[in-house]
């Protein structure tokens, strides 16, 4: 096995990747349209991983993103992650919203508040938005203020984000103008 691997697989929402080295789960890809759009994006980010059969864990961390994305309450939060590199905000915030389970949701400025940086929820939302092992780290449970969705990165943007969230039975309310 190479030092870095990732493999495309199929969701209900579409074609997910993940990407790892010996010890963790280094990136994950959501839900895109075809297999050549997420293969690409994943070579992008990994130019040196190689498309592979997955070791345990990536294999673990496979089986429960198409579980979650097919509505069932899974819990991920024993998958490792490779946040070597990472900036030590973004590690804290994404640690924290792993607690975050299927179904609830908390603001920018819940996770803040919770990791003592109260007034930092744009920093959070910027974490959010860079946030390389979605849903593993389930960026699409954490909404603007007042429980809007708020933004949304990954293709489809806040569209994807209100799908993922219908699967685990949280139903925001219509956007307005002004949260499109």
């Amino acid at each position: 096995m190479v030092a870095q691997g990732f493999a495309v697989f199929e969701t209900a929402l579409g074609h997910c990747g993940v990407a790892w080295d010996e010890r963790a789960v280094i990136g994950c890809q959501l839900p895109e349209n075809s297999q050549q759009r997420t293969r690409a994006r994943l070579a992008a980010r990994f130019p040196s991983a190689q498309e592979q059969d997955p070791p345990g864990h990536a294999r673990a961390a496979i089986e429960g993103v198409a579980a979650l994305l097919r509505g069932e309450r899974v819990d991920l939060t024993d998958v490792p992650l490779g946040m070597d590199g990472l900036p030590r905000f973004h590690r804290l915030v994404y640690e924290l919203v792993r607690t975050v389970g299927p179904g609830d949701t908390v603001t920018y400025g819940e996770v803040a508040t919770r990791l003592g940086y109260p007034g930092a929820a744009r920093a959070v939302g910027q974490a959010m938005g860079s946030n390389p092992f979605a849903p593993i780290v389930p960026c699409h449970r954490v909404l603007a203020a007042g429980g809007r969705a708020g933004g949304f990165s990954a293709t489809g943007g806040v569209k994807a984000k209100r799908r993922m969230l219908e699967l685990e039975g949280v139903h925001l309310e219509e956007p307005t103008l002004f949260d499109l």
